[in-house]
């Protein structure tokens, strides 16, 4: 038997930054990882190649553009097989990372699936190793849709859209989530027709529905399609290709559509099945998340869960949170997660951006507040860029506290890392409104909507 201070299962981005903030503390770590590679789906079939992807095919689509820069492009044709071994060799140097990262800080990799037997005990094949504390961060899976058989080929989940051999004439995105979108608009601008149907009759559930319009609008004038407020009932496959039955919800009507491929992006459900829970007696609620206290504590003592494992949002950064806050805890330093400032990002073309509460959320409660607005076709960088869909929107108390931000447009994603520091630190509107900006940059629209919460925006 192998003693440490602490066990982390699961080698994703809660897992190993878990990992490495514990060894800096002191603690002698261990961490288990099953797949063969380190970084969890985030790293190997998740965030990483995705975006290797949107960025190698937005390259790809901006040719069609170049001609109003004055650009002449003939000629250019699309590698696939090389476009997908950049990903693959970013995926790569990106694992071998993590391995150094282990190693420099003194933190144990073992390779193998593991099993908690008892409480301080976790098994890994034939060895058994102990520890004073263990850490279960094993992640989540795509969810599947009952009756609809995955098989990576002509039915796939997120691995097998990041995996194609080439690009499908005709595919459908079941979902119309961050995965669906993103994926969608990867293929489509590779040169496929994508629809993307989904059950609501909005896209991108969650999202602040005004900001969610201005991405569909986007999305739609580079391509997508969209089917929205229908159901799959079925696939069937033929010679020719693929047979979807939608039922129109609420109507009831049916209709067909044909596709070469389809891709299943319903969301992701937590990964717990073979670490022996039920056994310990581990209290799991009736969506499959591990439930944990404000320690990350589970219901037996000396077992602990971060990340997608447990109830939150499901992003590789907030796991990565819950990771650093929990093991410094365990070592006795103050952690805390601020689950109101986590901000999500799709990263679209454009990206849309947001944290804190949404518009429709504050009239549910009925909470009263003050709303800024600024669209990027009236900011100078978007227009020099010619990135000017979109908008930037924050929602404010009436005495300026900023309850929630988002943004729908280039580099969204970036631009609302300056409004998750103002909720973080309790800086107003009126404090973000005066701060000098740069100009020409895309961050004025930022400063812009927070003087139009004042009552008092320059540019608009």
């Amino acid at each position: 038997m192998s003693a440490y201070d602490l066990i982390v299962v699961g080698a994703g981005p809660g897992g190993y930054v878990a990992a490495i903030r514990a060894a800096q503390l002191g603690l002698k770590v261990a961490c288990v990882e099953g797949r063969g590679a380190l970084g969890g789906t985030c790293l190997n079939v998740g965030c990483i190649p995705s975006k290797a992807l949107l960025t190698s095919s937005a390259k790809y689509a901006e040719l069609s553009h170049l001609a109003q820069h004055g650009i002449a492009v003939e000629g250019a044709s699309l590698d696939l097989s090389a476009l997908m071994a950049r990903k693959d060799k970013i995926v790569g140097d990106l694992t071998k990372g993590i391995a150094f990262l282990f190693k420099k800080n003194g933190v144990d990799h073992i390779e193998g699936w593991a099993s908690i037997p008892a409480p301080g005990q976790v098994q890994v094949g034939g060895d058994t190793y102990t520890a004073r504390n263990i850490l279960i961060a094993t992640g989540s899976e795509p969810s599947p849709l009952p009756g609809v058989e995955i098989d990576e080929a002509d039915v796939l989940s997120s691995t097998g859209a990041l995996a194609l051999d080439a690009a499908p004439e005709h595919l459908v995105v079941i979902g119309a989530g961050v995965i669906g979108l993103e994926l969608g608009q990867v293929w489509s601008r590779l040169g496929s027709k994508v629809t993307v149907v989904e059950y609501l009759d909005r896209i991108l559930p969650g999202i602040d529905g005004e900001i969610a319009k201005l991405s569909q609008r986007a999305l739609s004038k580079r391509g997508l399609k969209f089917q929205l407020g229908r159901a799959l009932k079925s696939i069937e496959k033929g010679a020719n290709g693929l047979t979807l039955t939608l039922d129109r919800v609420g109507k009831g009507t049916e209709e067909q559509i044909e596709a070469d491929k389809v891709l299943i992006a319903i969301g992701r459900r937590p990964v717990t099945r073979g670490l022996g829970l039920e056994a310990l007696g581990v209290s799991i609620n009736a969506r499959g998340f591990i439930e944990v206290d404000e320690t990350f504590q589970t219901s037996v003592p000396g077992i602990f869960a971060i990340g997608d494992c447990v109830p939150g949002p499901m992003l590789a950064h907030k796991a990565e949170e819950d990771g650093v806050a929990c093991v410094e805890m365990l070592a006795g330093e103050h952690g805390h997660v601020d689950y109101n400032t986590v901000p999500g990002v799709v990263y679209t073309d454009p990206e849309v951006a947001s944290v804190g509460q949404t518009e429709e959320a504050l009239k549910e409660t009925g909470t009263e507040y003050i709303t800024g607005k600024f669209a990027f076709m009236a900011n100078s960088r978007a227009r020099s860029t010619g990135e000017t869909d979109g908008a930037v929107k924050v929602l404010a108390t009436p005495d300026g506290k900023i309850l929630g931000a988002h943004i729908c447009g280039a580099h969204g994603g970036d631009l609302i890392a300056e409004l998750v520091l103002a909720m973080a630190k309790g800086a107003t509107v009126e404090d973000v409104a005066r701060t000098c900006h740069a100009h020409p940059a895309m961050g004025e629209a930022v400063k812009e909507a927070c003087l139009d919460a004042l009552g008092r925006a320059i540019h608009a």
